[in-house]
């Protein structure tokens, strides 16, 4: 897996949280059909980039978009 793949998943997920009010990681998965690996990697971008908010809630993670 390289960087631009890794973009390009981000751009996937960033999509999918888009058009959600939150998603979690298996609900994440089945939207973008996206590998675990590729989806950690894509999620690892973006809140690199401070583009989303990750929690735990109830032994699940819960991922938003940071809209400013």
């Amino acid at each position: 897996m390289d960087r631009e793949e890794i973009g390009l998943n981000a751009g996937i997920v960033w999509n999918a949280l888009n058009e959600s009010e939150g998603l979690t990681l298996k609900g994440l998965k089945k939207i973008t059909k996206l590998k675990d690996k590729q989806l950690y990697a894509a999620l690892g971008w973006l809140s690199r980039e401070d583009k989303v908010a990750i929690e735990e809630i109830e032994g699940d993670l819960l991922v938003n978009l940071i809209k400013y």
